[in-house]
């Protein structure tokens, strides 16, 4: 994996202000967890109302936590002048997501001028033991002179 170094020393302090903004998190339970330099993962655990008919975590909710943690992978990486948007990701369930804990692990993989690109894996988590269920490879935009802010 690569070291990255952020380019705005602010740039914690700037990933939990934005992700502390984000009602979407706030509204199915999800925080953040470990941060490092293009690196972030989110947290969620098992709740029976975001489930689908089988009982699993519904693959929408997976891919929005997935799109979080690549979004702020990325972002801890961008100026400070700049954020970031999604693009593009492709997404593949390996297994139901049942928890207790899911788990997003954004990593990424390239980061440029105009475009980063981010791995996610999301994981079910029981304790120490940990399998995934879900990976995503995001494409993100960086917009430059865009604040991190409502439009």
């Amino acid at each position: 994996m690569t070291a990255f170094v952020p380019k705005f020393p602010g740039w914690e302090a700037r990933v939990r202000d934005s992700f502390a903004r984000q009602p979407a998190m706030d509204l199915i339970g999800a925080t953040l967890g470990a941060l490092a330099p293009g690196a972030v993962d989110i947290e969620l655990p098992f709740d029976r109302r975001i489930t689908q008919q089988h009982g699993y975590v519904h693959g929408g909710v997976v891919a929005m936590v997935a799109d979080s943690a690549a979004g702020y992978a990325g972002f801890s990486l961008v100026p400070e002048s700049a954020t970031v948007l999604t693009v593009e990701y492709k997404m593949n369930f390996l297994a139901p997501a049942e928890g207790p804990l899911l788990r997003a692990r954004g990593r990424a993989l390239k980061a440029g001028r105009s475009l980063i690109i981010v791995q996610v894996d999301v994981f079910n988590c029981r304790g120490e033991a940990a399998s995934i269920c879900a990976t995503m490879l995001q494409t993100l935009m960086v917009m430059h002179g865009r604040a991190d802010a409502p439009r």
